[in-house]
C-alpha cells in the first residue's frame, strides 16, 4: 500500500555548505559580501575547493518549509533532484535522517548537486554563492506517484523558470486534486513573477487552491503598485491568497473573507528562512483544519522563531510557541 503523506513538496534541492572567512578572504575570491549571487559551475567548484571548515546541512525553500511542517507532527515527503555524488548522497541521507521522506535517489545525471557555498563573516554577514545544478532541472520524469489519498502539494517559485517545471508543477497539481487533496505555491521571488508572469498566473487559476508572496511578489505579479488591488485580483483567481508584508501585518484572503495576523517586531538575528518558515506554520494550519486567522498567526509565529537564530529551520518546540499564544 503507497504512504499517505500529510504534506508533499517539490522543490529544488539544495545543499547548505557554511564556512568562516574574513573580508579578506572575500575581496581574494571577488565575493560580493551580504548578498545572494548565482554562480557557474567552474565558479562553483573554486569556491568549494577554497572553502576552509565546512558545515553541510540540507536546504532549499520548501524543503525547509516541509522541515518545520514534519517538526509539528505531520508526515512530509519532499521530491528533489540531486547527483549521485558526495553532496547528492548527503542531501537524501540527510532528509530522511530529518524524518522527511525523499522518494528520488540519488541520480547518475550530468550536473552535480545544486549547492550554495554561503561565507559567514566575523560580523555575521553572510555572503551566498549558488549553484544551480541538477536540482533545477525537475521534470514529469522525476516526480513519483506519491499522491495516493490527497493531502496538500506545495510547489516552489523558483522551479518555474524552466518549461519541464512548469509541466511538472501542472501535472503533479492535477494528480493531487484527482486523488482528493489541495496544491499550494510559493512565488518565492519577484524576478520570478516577472519573468513568468503568464504562467504564474495560469497556475494560479487553475492549478492550486493556495499561494503564498511576499507584497513585492504580487503587486510584480498583478503590475500594480496598489497592493490591495493586487491580492483582490489574486483572490478572484485562487482560493486562499496569503501576503507577508517584511515586519507588518499578514494579509490573508478567501473570497470575500479578509484576515490580518498581527506582526509584533523583534530583534532580527538572520532573516534566512522568515518567508519558509511563515509558510510552515500557515500550511500546518490549513492542513490541520484550523481557521484561516489561526492559521495565519501560526506562519507568524514560526517566522519569528526562525528570525531569532541562525538557519533557515526551527531549533525549539514550536508547538510549545504555538500552546502559550492560545494557538493549540
Amino acid at each position: 500500500m503507497t504512504k499517505k503523506y500529510d504534506v508533499i513538496g517539490i522543490g529544488n534541492a539544495v545543499v547548505d555548505v557554511i564556512s568562516h572567512a574574513d573580508d579578506d578572504f572575500l575581496a581574494q575570491m571577488g565575493i560580493e559580501k551580504g548578498i545572494m549571487q548565482l554562480i557557474e559551475r567552474e565558479r562553483a567548484e573554486l569556491l568549494y575547493a577554497a572553502m576552509g571548515d565546512r558545515t553541510q546541512a540540507p536546504g532549499g525553500s520548501v524543503a525547509n518549509s516541509l522541515a518545520g511542517i514534519g517538526a509539528l507532527g505531520l508526515s512530509t515527503a519532499f521530491i528533489g533532484k540531486v547527483k549521485d555524488d558526495a553532496l547528492g548522497r548527503f542531501y537524501a541521507d540527510a532528509m530522511r535522517a530529518s524524518g522527511t521522506a525523499f522518494p528520488n535517489d540519488p541520480m547518475p545525471v550530468e550536473l552535480p548537486t545544486t549547492r550554495s557555498m554561503i561565507f559567514v563573516s566575523p560580523d555575521g554577514e553572510r555572503s551566498m554563492n549558488t549553484y544551480l545544478g541538477a536540482g533545477a532541472d525537475i521534470s514529469s520524469r522525476d516526480v513519483p506517484d506519491v499522491f495516493a489519498g490527497g493531502g496538500l502539494l506545495f510547489l516552489e517559485g523558483y522551479l518555474f523558470d524552466k518549461d519541464d517545471g512548469k509541466t511538472a508543477f501542472a501535472e503533479a497539481a492535477a494528480k493531487m486534486k484527482a486523488a482528493g487533496g489541495q496544491s499550494a505555491i510559493t512565488i518565492s521571488d519577484p524576478f520570478c513573477a516577472e519573468r513568468h508572469r503568464d504562467d504564474f498566473k495560469r497556475l494560479i487559476a487553475e492549478d492550486v487552491d493556495i499561494a503564498i508572496g511576499n507584497a513585492a511578489e504580487w503587486t510584480t505579479l498583478y503590475e500594480t503598485d496598489d497592493l490591495d488591488r493586487a491580492i483582490g485580483m489574486a483572490s478572484e483567481a485562487c482560493g486562499i491568497v496569503a501576503c507577508t508584508r517584511s515586519g507588518e501585518d499578514v494579509w490573508v484572503r478567501s473570497g470575500a473573507e479578509w484576515v490580518s495576523a498581527p506582526v509584533t517586531p523583534v530583534k532580527v538575528v538572520d532573516a534566512t528562512g522568515a518567508g519558509d518558515q511563515f509558510a510552515a506554520g500557515f500550511l500546518y494550519g490549513l492542513a490541520t483544519g484550523r481557521d484561516l486567522d489561526v492559521a495565519a498567526r501560526m506562519g507568524v509565529v514560526c517566522a519569528r522563531e526562525v528570525i531569532g537564530h541562525i538557519g533557515p529551520r526551527p531549533e525549539v518546540d514550536v508547538a510549545d510557541l504555538f500552546r502559550a499564544e492560545g494557538l493549540l
